[in-house]
Order: structure tokens, then C-alpha cells, then sequence
């Protein structure tokens, strides 16, 4: 899940969840909201730019949840 992948790496980033969406030009709440919905291509490349990170690293799985 896109949300999930977004805040581990927020967490290894030592960033919250508000203070990147702030840093990407996005309203508060709006990726929490990503947990039921999807975001926007626009929206996934800022937060990719914000975490600098590509977009392609946002939508892999996370690693504990393969098997």
C-alpha cells in the first residue's frame, strides 16, 4: 500500500506525515486519506520530490510484506 511505503520512508527521513505534506505543497490530511484511495500521479511525484525518492520507490511493496 502506497501509504504505508510513504511513511516508512518519512520515518527513516525523521519527517512527519504533516510536515511532508507541507513540504510538498499538499493539503494537511491529504496522504493519510491515500490508506482508502489512491492519489494522483501529481500528487505521488511530489511527495516522491519531498522524500527524493522516485516515484517507482513509493509503489513497491514493502519488503516485510512479501512472501
Amino acid at each position: 500500500m502506497v501509504y504505508d511505503k510513504i511513511k516508512q520512508l518519512a520515518d527513516e527521513r525523521h519527517i512527519s506525515i504533516m510536515a511532508l505534506e507541507k513540504k510538498a505543497g499538499l493539503e494537511n490530511g491529504s496522504v493519510g486519506k491515500w490508506r482508502k484511495s489512491s492519489p494522483t500521479l501529481r500528487s505521488l511525484q511530489a511527495v516522491a520530490n519531498a522524500l527524493e525518492v522516485s516515484v517507482t520507490e513509493l509503489v513497491e511493496e514493502i519488503e516485510s510484506n512479501r512472501s
